[in-house]
């Protein structure tokens, strides 16, 4: 099992534009795990498996808008099986451009050591962070009061936020 990241610009509703790329998805033998809409509608965040090593590209189109990926991401500070159980709701994405001297063992081991600091801001609960394979950019999901305190805990973990997202309703 394989997951992939798709970063759509709807053209149209976002909850019709997740229903056609779940669709399209499924059509393809795969299943969307979520979809994350930021505030203002302007992107979404998809997170889709497959069971090949190799997801379908989507040809952007009047339902689905601009879209960028596949791009084959690794699932870090949750399971997969919890998630899809739980379906879990997200306040905030951070999405942080991992620079390029930075590989995945590196990233992994600093995820790792810095973790525990999230501890100095309890406000915030961690929830799940997907880092593309190829650790161009990581997407973390917190659940929040604010933006402020989303910034706590990047700077409590010694990471910064290239983007930062206020999620609406979650999908999927």
């Amino acid at each position: 099992m394989s997951l992939y990241l798709y970063e759509l610009a709807p053209a149209i509703d976002p909850a019709k534009a997740v229903d056609e790329l779940a669709a399209r998805i499924g059509e393809a033998g795969g299943e969307l795990i979520e979809a994350q809409v930021t505030g203002g509608a302007g992107r979404i965040f998809a997170i889709a498996e497959f069971e090949s090593c190799r997801a379908p590209g989507l040809e952007a189109d009047g339902a689905l808008g601009a879209v960028d990926g596949p791009h084959e991401v690794r699932l870090v500070g949750a399971e997969l099986a919890q998630l899809k159980a739980a379906r879990p709701a997200a306040g905030y994405l951070v999405e942080w451009d991992i620079p390029a001297e930075i590989d995945m063992d590196t990233y992994l081991a600093r995820k790792k050591a810095n973790a525990p600091r999230y501890a100095n801001v309890p406000e915030v609960d961690f929830l799940r962070t997907y880092v593309r394979e190829d650790t161009a950019k990581c997407l973390c999901f917190y659940d929040a009061p604010d933006e402020a305190a989303v910034r706590r805990a990047r700077d409590a973990v010694s990471t910064p936020i290239d983007r930062l997202h206020a999620l609406t309703e979650p999908r999927a």
